[in-house]
């Protein structure tokens, strides 16, 4: 696909993601596409509203493209996701045998595409899935930022609320 393409499809990530921070849930979101660039499935980050830590963006993305797909192998493909893939979702991935995926923001803390693991890089695979990263990545952080921010200060809020009580 092409830079466009891809810029393209990271906005309706973001979309999804912005549903997720509505739900108040972590503001995630997924994009899967066939390799015409048709979606194939799309998912919002609902791990807190379903009480299924597997609820993440790209796994919802994932199995709603399978279902479409009719297999849970899906070459060709791309998935584009707001925030750079755990170790979890990264796994899924490869064993789709996704031909890409594309993040936007990458995350020191938990990212398994470089971030604190490498997964696609180990060459003992027996399939590779290319990995770009950093579309978008200044709307996709900002927007976990903000939502981080806004429950940090709602949390001292709580906290101040608290201690004033008698």
């Amino acid at each position: 696909m092409s830079d466009s393409s891809d810029a393209l499809q990271m906005r309706r990530a973001l979309a999804l993601a912005e549903q997720a921070w509505r739900a108040g849930e972590v503001p995630v979101g997924a994009v899967v596409c066939d390799a015409q660039g048709r979606v194939m499935g799309e998912g919002a980050n609902q791990p807190i509203g379903s009480h299924d830590p597997t609820a993440h963006a790209e796994i919802r993305a994932l199995r709603a493209a399978c279902a479409e797909a009719g297999n849970y192998r899906l070459p060709g493909a791309t998935l584009y996701v707001t925030l750079e893939p755990c170790a979890m979702c990264m796994g899924a991935m490869l064993h789709a045998r996704l031909a890409r995926v594309v993040f936007g923001a990458s995350d020191p803390k938990t990212g398994a595409c470089g971030g604190v693991l490498d997964l696609p890089a180990i060459g003992v695979l027996n399939h590779q899935t290319k990995v770009e990263g950093g579309v978008l990545a200044d709307e996709c952080g900002e927007l976990l930022r903000a939502f981080f921010r806004e429950r940090r200060q709602a949390a001292r809020h709580v906290n101040a609320s608290s201690s004033e009580s008698p």
